[in-house]
């Protein structure tokens, strides 16, 4: 039976996702959406990037633009970059690209063109990188840019009381537009987490890929999931983004 499965930001962790693949026994069959940031942190970005345009051929993907693919886009094409981004995983990427041919390359920028913001599916279920904030929802959104930086959707979530009814006017009109959630962008790992959590309707699978944690995909109908290995440990000469 084929299966909806989310996986996470990757940061240009090749050897995990090939991993994840394996573990969770991806098949053709099932559709993969993936929440974006594949590159920036470990040494792979560009080799993933190659990757992921091979899978499409044999799989049902759906790819979510992230923060990081909009920063390694803005490299690519005009040779500029903020300091922050050198800093946050940018140089791998940098250094991943410099064996790049010029052929590769234009299929690596028709990729990050063709990424989408957000994604919704016939069960109200919306998949994206970061969030959104216009109360009416992702389409009355003024700023797309917020599709992939915004934080405040799951820092709103994780503070619900659980006590508080869905019909209370104090409720977050943004967590009652959408049946489920799904994002990456803020790692789990700074609550302590290394597994997907869920706060209100919004489930976060970035379980901190690029830094201690493992990657993960996740069946959005049964909630069960899989993981990689640490991804650290699969790079024991790097950094990432330690």
């Amino acid at each position: 039976m084929s299966r909806t499965l989310v996986i996470g930001d990757i940061h240009g962790g090749l050897k995990a996702l090939k991993q994840l693949i394996q573990i969770a026994k991806i098949t053709p069959e099932d559709l993969l959406i993936f929440l974006g940031d594949y590159v920036d942190g470990w040494s792979q970005s560009a080799e993933l990037i190659a990757f992921l345009i091979e899978l499409k051929e044999t799989h049902q993907c759906i790819f979510i633009r992230g923060n990081h693919d909009e920063l390694c886009y803005t490299w690519l094409t005009q040779k500029t970059y903020n300091v922050d981004w050198i800093k946050h995983g940018g140089q791998a990427t940098m250094n991943s690209y410099a064996k790049v041919t010029a052929d590769e390359l234009q299929a690596h920028l028709s990729f990050f063109e063709n990424l989408i913001n957000y994604h919704i599916d016939n069960q109200n279920r919306i998949f994206l990188h970061a969030g959104f904030t216009n109360l009416n929802g992702p389409h009355r959104e003024y700023f797309s840019k917020l599709f992939y930086w915004d934080r405040t959707l799951w820092e709103t979530a994780l503070s619900v009381d659980s006590k508080l009814d869905k019909t209370d006017l104090r409720y977050p009109k943004r967590l009652l537009l959408f049946d489920e959630v799904y994002i990456g962008h803020t790692p789990v790992t700074r609550i302590n987490k290394t597994v997907p959590v869920n706060a209100a309707c919004v489930w976060n699978i970035d379980t901190g890929a690029a830094f201690k944690g493992p990657l993960t995909a996740i069946d959005v109908d049964t909630k069960e999931y899989w993981q990689s290995d640490p991804v650290y440990q699969l790079y024991p000469d790097e950094c990432g983004r330690n």
